[in-house]
């Protein structure tokens, strides 16, 4: 199972990638250790995760996503449940 999802950085800018360990991925961007994007602007919050089947098409989706337009983001996050 894999996991494409977005996340709201401290600065307010967005965030988007993929894992196969959501969890485990969070705390990693949080303690620094996820990406160089995010590892400046802590601490970053989950705000929308998708599940999809394989790694090819979570790759897709994450590409989809990252294309999106920041008002488009927020749409998407809004649509998540908290």
């Amino acid at each position: 199972m894999y996991y494409v999802y977005i996340l709201i950085c401290a600065d307010g800018t967005y965030y988007t990638g993929y894992t196969t360990d959501l969890v485990r991925r969070l705390q990693k961007h949080n303690l620094g250790q996820g990406s160089k994007y995010t590892r400046s602007r802590l601490p970053v919050e989950l705000v929308y995760y998708e599940v999809l089947p394989d790694k090819s098409s979570s790759l897709q989706r994450e590409m989809a996503i990252k294309k999106l337009s920041r008002r488009e983001k927020i749409m998407l996050a809004a649509r998540m449940p908290n």
